[in-house]
């Protein structure tokens, strides 16, 4: 591949604390990475940087490492618009939908669902995402949970059983019975094409009793742990998560003080999405909140087609300035190192020497446009593995 020097960066996010400006971004300005065998080689000032074999001119644009999207649910088929239009009229979330998404996933091929999550990859992509987590979670059948995640894997190392998102229809009325089958036949089929175990624990979905016996049983498969929590209402989401040392409790919209606690006193991330509450009316969570705790916080989009559709980081960063109170800092550091956490991933979501050359070349000056001038098209080149993907 050679080498790959990138330079003219007005303003490089590098996501080194106390390097740079000294804060939590370690900005550096007039600054140039160098890139070899597609990793981080070096970062320093422009005047000082090393011969290299090819350029990539900013232009004086902002360069930060690529956004690293936690959470995302890519494998199904079908299309829930009319849902989002009836949720506009003032129908309330329930996260009903899901079965009426099960159904389409089930009769798709295998060509279908492939093709919609290379898609949303791409789009992800082109809007800086160069880290992707995805879940299954729309099959709930053995076959199909296999074959969602087998999918998946063809695109990202970051795959999360989901086969208990909720009770399919074939098992109503039988949650234990559908709990043997996820614990059992299920992640036996599941675990050889997953990273993580994760479970929808809300009310309609999973109680805490049913999540710690899928979540103890994914554990000893050797798989980490995720878990949807608090996000329709309170519940104990947030608590079984620090108990079992979850690298990350997603969504965390409604924490009691004793769970604001708890993320704080442990490194289990809270990732936050914007992009859902955008899309169901719902009151946003508070980042101000769990920042102030200490708590460590992630942004991701939750890219699904009924709750959030969306693959657009950018949008969730300015969601979460606008929304959330997160100063634009703390949102960009959130929507990449911060997802990095969340994944328990070092090699992503920073700009240093050994890390994956994964960087964005923004057509503004500074990280703050990213909120500053929302629903604008700024990302002009993405690099991943130091190979340039996309310009706009």
């Amino acid at each position: 591949m050679g080498s790959l020097l990138v330079d003219d960066i007005g303003e490089l996010v590098t996501n080194v604390a106390g390097t740079g400006d000294g804060g939590p971004l370690g900005l550096r300005r007039d600054a140039a990475v160098l890139i070899e065998d597609g990793r981080v080689a070096w970062v320093g000032p422009a005047r000082y940087a090393p011969a290299a074999d090819r350029r990539v001119d900013a232009q004086g644009g902002a360069v930060l490492p690529g956004f690293v999207d936690s959470h995302a649910h890519l494998v199904f088929a079908g299309d829930r618009a009319a849902e989002f239009a009836a949720r506009m009229a003032g129908e309330p979330y329930t996260g009903g939908g899901i079965r009426a998404t099960v159904g389409a996933t089930r009769a798709a091929s295998d060509g279908q669902l492939r093709a919609t999550v290379r898609r949303l990859v791409g789009e992800a992509m082109r809007q800086g995402t160069t880290t992707i987590e995805t879940k299954s979670g729309y099959g709930l059948t053995v076959a199909d949970e296999a074959r969602s995640l087998r999918i998946a894997a063809e695109v990202t190392a970051e795959t999360t059983f989901l086969g208990a998102h909720v009770v399919p229809a074939e098992y109503a009325g039988r949650p234990d019975d559908y709990v043997g089958l996820v614990c059992g036949p299920m992640l036996a089929a599941a675990a050889p094409y997953a990273r993580w175990v994760d479970v929808f624990c809300e009310r309609g979905a999973f109680d805490a009793d049913h999540a710690r016996a899928i979540l103890t049983v994914g554990q000893a498969a050797g798989l980490g742990v995720r878990l949807h929590a608090n996000q329709l209402g309170p519940g104990p989401g947030v608590q079984l998560g620090v108990e079992l040392g979850a690298a990350s409790v997603d969504h965390c919209t409604h924490l009691s003080d004793a769970d604001v606690d708890a993320l704080a006193g442990s490194p289990t991330v809270a990732t936050l999405l914007p992009g859902a509450e955008f899309s169901t009316r719902s009151p946003y969570p508070d980042a101000r909140r769990l920042l102030d705790a200490g708590a460590t916080v992630a942004l991701a989009t939750d890219c699904n087609p009924g709750s959030s559709y969306t693959s657009s980081m950018p949008f969730c960063v300015a969601l979460a300035v606008r929304e959330m109170r997160m100063t634009p800092a703390e949102a960009v550091w959130a929507a990449t190192a911060g997802g990095a956490r969340a994944l328990r991933r070092d090699d992503v979501g920073v700009l240093r020497p050994g890390a994956r050359a994964d960087l964005i070349v923004l057509d503004a000056p500074s990280h703050l446009h990213l909120a500053y001038r929302p629903g604008v098209p700024l990302i002009r080149q993405v690099l991943h593995n130091g190979v340039p993907q996309c310009r706009s």
